[in-house]
């Protein structure tokens, strides 16, 4: 079946897209996360937050690699000024299901640039009582940082400050689909 899209990112042709990191060295670092998780949380209620939508193939992933008895929930959130300039004041569009008190909590994120949004949604959690809050992101964008007190506790890579799509992160809500990491080099006509 034709789908328009060759998933084999060595077929993908995109001429304003560059590939950063291969769905091969994706995967290798993902299990590699799972193991450390993994050693970290023996004996200990881990619940996985994913912040939707980008968090979502991460997510996935990275929890089959986790070999512990865990709780998964996700949330929605958004921060924007006008529309596109993150303000760090968080409304919560989607919140989690079940409590997180005297629970072990790791937010999982797709990417973290400035911080904002983040810092203010681990404050939010950090009101219900939960036992401890870490940080997973795929990727760390740290050139961007505002907040330089954000602590990444679990890191698949560390990246540039330059626009990137596939693994669940998108551009006007396409490319999220493919399996590599790809840097888009103009983004207006992508």
């Amino acid at each position: 079946m034709e789908t328009g899209i060759a998933m084999d990112h060595t077929e993908f042709k995109n001429p304003y897209l560059r590939t950063m990191f291969t769905e091969q060295q994706i995967a290798e670092r993902v299990e590699e996360l799972g193991k450390q998780i993994t050693a970290d949380y023996q004996g200990k209620r881990l619940v996985l937050v994913g912040v939707l939508k980008g968090s979502c193939v991460f997510m996935a992933d990275l929890m089959r690699h986790i070999d512990l008895p865990m709780e998964i929930d996700f949330m929605a959130v958004a921060s924007y000024k006008d529309g596109t300039v993150s303000t760090g004041d968080v409304e919560i569009l989607k919140d989690l299901t079940k409590p997180i008190r005297d629970k072990n909590v790791i937010v999982v994120e797709d990417i973290i640039d400035t911080g904002l949004t983040l810092t203010r949604l681990v404050d939010i959690l950090g009101t219900r009582g939960a036992k401890s809050i870490k940080l997973a992101t795929f990727l760390d964008k740290p050139e961007p940082r505002i907040n330089k007190e954000l602590k990444v506790d679990y890191c698949g890579f560390e990246i540039p400050n330059e626009f990137v799509v596939g693994y669940g992160l998108d551009v006007a809500g396409r490319f999220r689909n493919l399996p590599f990491i790809g840097v888009v080099t103009d983004p207006e006509k992508v």
